[in-house]
């Protein structure tokens, strides 16, 4: 049984996310479109994808990381070649590699990193409109970065997430960069990992701060549950921009490689 290692780039524009499950499934899932050619391809019914990090509604990737097994012989430059063949045009399989049969996408990630694309120039572009969200105002750079120090470290993240069940809530937020030049503003948040909905609304939060309608206080006051979060931001404007891991991913050799 080989293990399969894929790097995915998609426009989450209109899909449901990586993967709808419970009583709101859905099959216009990233997840599923991969896993109807992955059957096609292999011959296998069950293809169990294991991804680094799930995405959200309209939320889009630039290095997706998933894994799965198969008996399939074929070499992992014809796998990359057939999947990107037949995908939609909008989930682009960037490198295939043969995996170490204990590497696991989501559980051997060492850190998740997304960003926000925001553009600031007077009149929305007409082309980026889809796939970065416009700010009408430019907020304010400085008070963003002074509320983005407040969730630097290790904290629960409850109040900033939407998330149900889990057996904890505590997640370690190592970096947060904000970068602007004339057109654009970006929002780049590194963490452990990510509770559900809690990129969105963190980004949502600052943004507020930065429009003025919240004070800086707002971070500690949502923290201790005195008071709500922001709504989570417009997705169209978030990516899974990398997924770090601990150890090395491939194996040497790699089997059927060209």
């Amino acid at each position: 049984m080989r293990n399969i290692k894929l790097t995915i780039e998609y426009d989450g524009s209109r899909y449901q996310g990586w993967a709808r499950l419970g009583k709101n499934e859905s099959s216009n899932t990233i997840s599923n479109k991969i896993q109807e050619v992955l059957r096609k391809m292999t011959g296998e019914f069950v293809i169990d994808l294991n991804c680094g990090c799930r995405t959200e509604v309209g939320v889009h990737a630039y290095a997706q990381i998933v894994n799965f097994n198969t008996e399939s012989t074929m070499s992992v430059l014809d796998i990359k070649h057939y999947l990107n063949r037949y995908l939609p045009m909008d989930i682009a399989i960037t490198d295939v590699e043969e995996a170490m049969p204990r590497f696991h996408a989501q559980l051997n990630a060492k850190s998740k990193t997304y960003v926000y694309r925001m553009t600031i120039s007077d009149v929305p572009s007409v082309f980026d409109r889809k796939t970065t969200y416009h700010c009408y105002k430019v907020p304010d750079k400085r008070k963003m970065q002074q509320a983005a120090a407040k969730l630097i470290g290790k904290h629960d993240f409850k109040n900033f997430s939407t998330v149900k069940k889990t057996k904890s809530t505590v997640r370690e937020i190592t970096n947060i960069e904000i970068y602007d030049d004339i057109e654009e503003m970006q929002i780049t948040i590194q963490a452990d990992d990510f509770l559900h909905n809690m990129a969105r609304i963190i980004i949502g939060t600052l943004l507020d701060i930065g429009f003025g309608t919240r004070s800086l206080d707002v971070i500690d006051a949502i923290f201790d549950g005195t008071e709500e979060a922001s709504a989570p931001c417009d997705p169209k404007g978030l990516y899974l921009q990398d997924i770090e891991y601990n150890a090395p991913v491939a194996n040497d050799p790699v089997i059927g490689s060209l």
